[in-house]
């Protein structure tokens, strides 16, 4: 697979390739100690979570989300400086601050079939090609590989039309090894890949997005607030306990941050500091020419 990067390599090369190419892998981002970590976490939710039953979400793979509470070894994935400095490059430019979009496991057992290729993106109402909206990730914790369905996806298509259809020969698998991560934006192509290996192939997503949409996972009622209150301020604020630009997203007139920490009084708080401001002033600003009926775009590429 091309755009696979050691994890010493340098966060502006990995930036680079993913506004090129819409992806990049880093390998080794973590230690095992991390990937352990995260494993044991995990491991007895795994082992009640059901399969799925939705086509589109696999019947033989095991989802299950809301990981703030149910791994802290998770969290170093969250803010690996690699990953935000993708989101900070894709994102940043018209945004304030991202959010944490998504947090999930995506175990696939032997003999699930691949997953229909779509634009992660498809959940808003905008249509490609368009500016970067998300970014996501899929940490490894198991092997990856194009037997045991290491996720595809399609190089570029984050520059395409939702019209063009891609070839089966413009799939690639991803490969990679536990504590590796592919990195890419919400409007590349991709999907799960079919599992004929066996063994099961486990990943955690972990997915950010412009801090005015609203995100796919609540993570307000994702993570109670007594815990929330106990996580760091970087993992709070990308949660989405800050503003998301001047007085977005307050509660009762206190910035939410403030509020989550026990202030009711809103002379202290402060819901356009000049640095925001400043921020929001520098921001990119979109412009649309028309609007037109369009339905959900998916690919059912065969490349087993």
């Amino acid at each position: 697979m091309n755009n696979s990067f050691a994890g010493d390599t340098s966060p502006e090369a990995v930036v680079g390739a993913v506004a090129r190419d819409g992806y990049a892998v880093v390998r080794d981002a973590v230690d095992p100690e991390t990937v352990a970590a995260v494993s044991t976490d995990l491991a007895p939710f795994l082992e009640d979570a059901h399969k799925g039953h939705e086509e589109f979400f696999g019947k033989l793979t095991k989802r299950f989300g809301a990981l703030l509470v149910k791994s802290t070894a998770v969290q170093s994935l969250l803010v690996h400086p690699t990953v935000l400095a993708v989101a900070d490059h894709a994102l940043l430019p018209h945004c304030v601050r991202y959010h944490l979009h998504y947090t999930g496991v995506m175990h696939l057992e032997p003999g699930e079939t691949r997953q229909v290729l779509h634009r992660d993106t498809s959940i808003y109402p905008i249509a490609n090609p368009c500016p970067p909206m998300t970014v996501a990730t899929m940490w490894a914790v198991s092997d990856f590989t194009r037997q045991n369905g290491g996720t595809r996806l399609v190089p570029g298509s984050h520059l395409w039309s939702n019209e063009r259809v891609p070839e089966p020969a413009e799939v690639v698998a991803t490969e990679m090894t536990p504590g590796s991560v592919l990195i890419y934006t919400g409007n590349v192509i991709h999907g799960g890949g079919a599992n004929h290996a066996d063994q099961p192939r486990t990943g955690v997503a972990l997915h950010y997005n412009l801090g005015w949409l609203r995100q796919e996972e609540n993570q307000y009622l994702a993570v109670p607030q007594e815990i929330a209150r106990q996580l760091p301020d970087q993992v709070q604020e990308l949660m989405g306990y800050a503003l998301g630009s001047s007085s977005l997203g307050f509660v009762d007139h206190i910035e939410p941050k403030d509020y989550l920490h026990g202030v009711r009084d809103q002379a202290k708080s402060n819901l356009g500091p000049p640095e925001l401001r400043q921020r929001v002033d520098a921001l990119n600003r979109l412009h649309f020419s028309h609007t037109e009926k369009g339905n959900l775009r998916y690919y059912d590429i065969d490349t087993d």
